[in-house]
């Protein structure tokens, strides 16, 4: 099996796609998971005044991305045109708003003849678009999979618009959103810089547990310069509970998954922005090593997530899974045999919600979860030898 996934790995970076982008994963915001195609510049601005104020910008959330329903109409030279009543600057005014800002400049597009909520669509207009852009000043563009003919699949339609953003030499990342539909894991990071792995989140507990659930095993397939990716984040929209957004936005920096927010930023808690700006579980996500972390133990509702990190310490998270109706905590404890270490090693343990040291512990550590919450932890042990000798271990080998 080892072999097996190696080669596996060694043909993917082989084949990634070099476009200098997503060396890390993508962070940032996106209109659709609270504001849907109820958009107009002026809420694309305001987001982006907030990433400022708020200060996420400043812990590495760059892209501001704007999803379906801002596009209205082709020209007779096929130039797509966008709806001027809600957008009546024009897209390239309001990228120049948002790189003004610092930011990057995000929008979407669909590999089929509409997009998901029927507006145009690139299919055969891939070269056009993509020139219109690269004009504009985009930076990322988000490519779904509706309205595309049966007989064409992903595999074949995403690389077209590919070689087009390639042809214009701009620096733009290429997110592919076609839901996991075609195991895009085992094909995509030749094509683009993330792609989706299941559909659409919704903002509550089981939605966000399904997906969750369907990330395991998919370690192996990414990387530096390609990520899977298990949709935006939902984390302040008001389904779930803090504890559960916690939990959320945890398990979302250990899968290495971009951290893009999906509320609004003009409203946005004191509460979402100390989940959404942790900054040692963000160090997690964007760790330069950018191995996925993946379940190394699982009895009953009690799962432990780990992955390594580059300075050979282990990122994981300790999981109860446990209904809400109980009002106890469950008692976790971790085996440092489960991070890859060898029986009895010694070492720090770090809370990274807290951002504050737990003490040093030999073999094993215990801690109290509340139901539906996790301990976001890292390892460092003792023995820089240690370190050093275990650096290549991968939960899923």
């Amino acid at each position: 099996m080892k072999q097996i996934i190696l080669c596996a790995l060694l043909a993917l970076a082989a084949t990634a796609l070099d476009n200098g982008q997503g060396k890390t994963p993508q962070m940032g915001w996106n209109s659709w998971n609270h504001f849907g195609c109820g958009i107009n510049e002026t809420i694309i601005m305001q987001a982006a005044d907030a990433m400022i104020s708020s200060g996420l910008n400043a812990l590495g959330y760059e892209y501001l991305n704007m999803d379906d329903c801002w596009a209205d109409y082709r020209d007779a030279n096929g130039t797509i045109h966008p709806n001027s009543t809600y957008f009546p600057s024009g897209i390239k005014a309001l990228a120049d708003y948002v790189h003004g800002k610092g930011l990057k400049f995000g929008l979407y597009s669909d590999s089929g003849a509409l997009t998901c909520d029927q507006r145009p669509g690139s299919r055969h207009h891939e070269v056009i678009d993509a020139n219109t852009y690269a004009s504009w000043g985009i930076d990322y563009l988000k490519f779904d999979n509706c309205y595309a003919l049966y007989n064409e699949t992903p595999e074949y339609r995403y690389p077209i618009m590919r070689d087009a953003l390639l042809a214009t030499g701009a620096p733009i990342f290429f997110s592919m959103c076609e839901w996991g539909v075609d195991q895009p894991w085992l094909w995509a990071s030749k094509v683009g810089n993330s792609w989706r792995t299941d559909i659409d989140i919704a903002d509550n507990w089981e939605s966000m547990l399904r997906v969750v659930d369907n990330q395991v095993g998919l370690a192996p397939f990414a990387g530096p310069g390609g990520w899977n990716d298990p949709d935006m984040m939902e984390v302040g929209n008001g389904g779930m509970t803090d504890t559960e957004y916690r939990t959320h936005f945890a398990l979302w920096c250990l899968l290495k998954a971009p951290l893009i927010i999906g509320c609004d930023m003009a409203t946005v808690s004191n509460a979402t922005l100390a989940i959404l700006g942790a900054k040692e579980l963000i160090a997690v996500n964007q760790d330069p090593l950018g191995v996925q972390g993946d379940v190394v133990y699982q009895v009953g509702l009690i799962q432990i997530w780990a992955g390594p990190l580059a300075d050979g310490s282990r990122a994981f998270l300790l999981f109860n899974r446990g209904t809400t109706a109980s009002p106890y905590s469950t008692s976790i404890t971790l085996d440092f045999v489960l991070l890859g270490f060898p029986e009895s090693t010694t070492g720090l343990i770090r809370d990274l919600y807290a951002e504050s040291d737990v003490g040093n512990f030999t073999g094993t550590f215990t801690v109290e979860v509340a139901p539906h919450g996790v301990f976001a932890g890292r390892f460092w042990p003792e023995s820089y030898d240690v370190t050093k000798q275990y650096m290549n271990w991968r939960p899923w080998a």
